[in-house]
């Protein structure tokens, strides 16, 4: 790993869906789709096998699959990152996969069920960290929340390129950025981040995981940019007839930060199917039938140029 290649990676950055058939099996064929579609439509990144990707659900064989899946479609066009947590020799057996299979990097997802001191987070993260010497990016959220100094001993460690917020705490975030500044790369990992992403552009936030990108990525392109020319004007017309709407149907049912990136797809013709694993439950008929409208109206308001 060279020093040039200490770096997160900035801008929209694709998360893929672990699909599946109906009897609940990977689909590679889909998943290569879905990762093609991601890139041709100039997300900065792959992350697989994260939150949208099941990560809490798929076996290490599966995981094998996905990571080496998402390599051979990216082809070193973009930066593949993949997603390793839960319980300690969990994380570091996927960490091992990441690292033989070729991976950039990975994002530390929170570790599992325990609520740990700040001590016992240090030493899960740095394990980690230290394990590979792939990028590391941290995931505050759940019950991985980090104070300033237990973030600043983990910068001992050159591996570690970036930060992702799925917090939402703002003072927080305020305090990490001013005080270590452009030692990390800052990402924005809140539930449907173009809702919240004006107010962390400003802190520094460069990149942001986008769920809609996955069957709707002009859009977020379109917000993207908007956002950094301050644009309110179209920023009100997207949030108005897209995010919001979409939003607000994402926060009817637990899971559906997953199960609704699926429904997506469907509606817009992609492969992947809409079968979830357990204990995530698929899209209920008329959420369904209320975000085919939102999608169809926004390919009529804003459409797809190229």
């Amino acid at each position: 790993m060279t020093a040039s290649n200490l770096k997160a990676p900035t801008g929209i950055l694709g998360f893929p869906v672990t699909p599946m058939d109906p009897n609940g099996s990977l689909n590679v064929i889909a998943l290569e789709a879905n990762i093609q579609f991601l890139i041709d439509n100039g997300l900065s990144a792959i992350f697989i096998g994260c939150g949208s990707g099941e990560f809490h659900a798929v076996s290490p064989t599966e995981y094998r699959t996905m990571v080496e899946t998402a390599l051979a479609v990216a082809k070193g066009k973009v930066p593949v990152y993949t997603g390793v947590g839960g319980n300690i020799s969990h994380a570091l057996e996927l960490a091992r996969i990441s690292e033989a299979a070729g991976a950039d990097g990975y994002l530390i997802l929170p570790p599992y069920l325990i609520e740990p001191e700040q001590e016992g987070l240090y030493q899960y993260l740095k394990t980690v960290i230290d394990s590979t010497p792939l990028n590391a990016i941290l995931y505050q959220r759940d019950n991985c929340v980090l104070t300033l100094p237990t973030l600043q001993r983990l910068l001992e460690y050159p591996q570690l390129v970036g930060f992702k917020d799925g917090l939402g705490h703002m003072e927080t975030n305020i305090e990490f950025t001013q005080t270590i500044g452009d030692r990390l790369g800052w990402l924005n990992g809140m539930p449907m981040a173009e809702v919240t992403m004006p107010a962390y552009v400003n802190l520094g936030f460069r990149s942001y995981s986008s769920a809609i990108s996955n069957y709707i990525p002009h859009i977020s392109a379109m917000f993207y940019d908007a956002l950094l020319k301050q644009d309110k004007e179209r920023l009100n017309e997207l949030y108005t007839h897209v995010i919001l709407p979409i939003n607000r149907i994402r926060r009817q049912r637990k899971g559906y930060a997953v199960s609704l990136i699926k429904a997506g797809m469907e509606i817009v013709g992609l492969p992947v199917g809409t079968t979830v694993r357990p204990p995530l439950i698929p899209v209920e008929k008329e959420h369904y039938q209320q975000l085919e409208r939102i999608v169809k109206a926004a390919f009529e308001r804003f459409p797809v140029t190229k």
